[in-house]
């Protein structure tokens, strides 16, 4: 039998499940690409300013580590996008690698590759579906945003540039997505291992970029989100660094069909070590175990987000420099504060990171879903736990997990700040405070997981869909001038912009009130309905 009978049909399945999700995201990061190009044309006023501001970020090696080297201080393109570029690619890879991985393990794991296999379904034919499947979504998402930047007022050859550097670097971490696949026997653990092969890319870049003396630039080479860089969009159009990735990408196929080999259906290459006989006593309630799967993730995102904390903290004492023109200062304060560019670049970061710390709510919101379709819940419910406490477990570590991450970067932000503003006593509790005002819109996002799981489970992956949407609208309303209504729909909106700005209570209790209706229906519901 042919190894790849049956692909057509896992492809043709794959885009019937991801029929709204992968267009959301493919317009959530084309936009954000054509939003950035659009605010930042209307930024600078002459060419002055604009080399100015390069050169003010490539004086900053802060700045250089979080977002690249700008390569030619002239360009209008590069210097809208530099802080999309290496960032972008980032967030593109993680999308190709997870997809990768959503087609191959996860159907393993759930035992619906299996059933398949009972038909006639050649070896490959899974991993070579989901491949085709990211392979496509990443230059889709390439091609239209390189279109949507020349329609922008950008390039349009630096904007082709740059929609393909992105896909490139989607296309790399789609091969390292096929070989974390056949690693481990769990989907979390390859989306882990995912991640972390980004962060370590994304380190050496940073690494490589921000050499002082040049010496160690050469390490930037050694990252594949280094090498979507290398492309130099809007800087001279490297079009041969592509290949790079794409021999990166055969290399890695290669290895995972040559690793599907040496292992069974359903089993990866490491096995899981057997647990004792009998569970220790910090695990005997439906709370430990919760906090057994949800440690792993929250610790690495909560390193992640001491990281970018200090990043951002430490970038705020240079930005006064980086916004040189008037309409650049106006338009900076417009984004997040009253009191200055500084507060204005602090709030505006730390609704970032309120944005982020909701992925983190949705993806653990979402465990619950994963546990009942796996057929771990209904065991765990047939003993003396109710189904209260099991979702209110998992709920728990959610809302508590998202809480510590954004109070994180607020301390990370405040003592780096502080340091780098020689003001520690006055800044560590203003971040801190702006940290946890953000924490109503993002517990309002994961309700509306719980109440999603709760009343229509299979529609439980839509929060990711709504998410995109408020992401949008709310970060982009006003730039593309959308009505008023629609951006309050956002409840990133209602969020008070803080440092710098005034404190409301209202939009806080509104919000709190909100996420915690939605949560009480998610329990409500939840008890009515039948469990699988």
């Amino acid at each position: 039998m042919n190894d790849f009978v049956g692909t057509g049909t896992l492809v043709r399945l794959a885009l019937r499940r991801d029929r709204l999700l992968i267009p959301i995201w493919v317009v959530v990061f084309v936009l954000s690409a054509a939003g950035s190009a659009k605010a930042s044309i209307s930024l600078y006023s002459d060419k002055n300013a604009l080399v100015e501001a390069a050169r003010t970020s490539n004086a900053s090696p802060a700045l250089v580590s979080l977002y690249g080297r700008i390569f030619d201080e002239s360009s209008l393109g590069e210097v809208s996008l530099f802080k999309l570029t290496a960032f972008g690619a980032l967030l593109v890879g993680l999308l190709a690698g997870m997809l990768v991985v959503r087609h191959t393990r996860t159907e393993e794991e759930s035992g619906r590759l299996e059933l398949l296999s009972a038909g006639v379904l050649g070896r490959y034919a899974a991993l070579a579906a989901g491949l085709i499947v990211s392979s496509a979504t990443v230059i889709v998402l390439g091609l239209v945003t390189a279109l949507s930047l020349i329609g922008s007022g950008l390039d349009a050859t630096g904007s082709f540039a740059f929609g393909l550097m992105w896909a490139a670097a989607g296309l790399s971490f789609a091969g390292v997505g096929a070989v974390t696949a056949q690693v481990t026997e769990s989907a979390r653990a390859a989306n882990g291992l995912t991640a972390v092969v980004l962060g370590v890319s994304y380190v050496l870049r940073a690494v490589g970029d921000s050499s002082a003396d040049g010496s160690t630039q050469w390490v930037s080479w050694l990252s594949p989100i280094g090498w979507s860089q290398q492309v130099r969009a809007y800087a001279g159009d490297h079009w041969a660094v592509l290949l790079v990735p794409l021999v990166f990408l055969a290399v890695l196929v290669a290895a995972a069909t040559a690793l599907i080999r040496r292992r069974d259906l359903g089993a990866g290459l490491v096995r899981p070590r057997p647990g004792p006989p009998r569970a220790a006593a910090s695990l005997r309630s439906p709370l430990a175990l919760a906090w057994r799967l949800h440690r792993g993730s929250l610790l690495a995102w909560g390193f992640a987000f001491l990281l970018l904390g200090l990043l951002v903290g430490n970038i705020a004492s240079n930005v006064d420099g980086f916004v040189t023109s008037d309409s650049a200062r106006e338009m900076v304060q417009k984004l997040g504060g009253v009191e200055g560019i500084t507060d204005a670049f602090l709030a505006t970061e730390m609704g970032v990171m309120g944005l982020l710390a909701s992925a983190f709510g949705i993806q653990a919101a979402l465990r619950l879903r994963s546990e009942e379709t796996a057929l771990r819940a209904e065991p765990l419910l047939a003993t003396g736990v109710t189904r209260g406490r099991w979702l209110a477990s998992h709920v728990l570590m959610a809302l508590l997990g998202t809480g510590v991450l954004i109070l994180v970067a607020g301390l990370g932000s405040g003592v780096s700040s502080g340091a780098s503003l020689g003001n520690m006593g006055r800044q560590v509790p203003r971040m801190l405070a702006a940290a946890a005002v953000q924490l109503p819109a993002i517990w309002l996002v994961t309700a509306l997981v719980v109440v999603l799981f709760g009343v229509a489970p299979k529609l439980v992956a839509a929060g990711w869909g709504l998410y995109g949407l408020f992401l949008l609208i709310g970060q982009f309303g006003e730039i593309f001038n959308l009505p008023q209504w629609m951006i309050d729909l956002s409840p990133y909106g209602h969020t008070p912009r803080l440092p710098g700005g005034d404190f409301s209570a209202t939009p806080v209790i509104w919000l709190t009130a909100i996420a915690a209706a939605l949560t009480i229906a998610g329990f409500a519901t939840f008890r009515r309905r039948d469990i699988g």
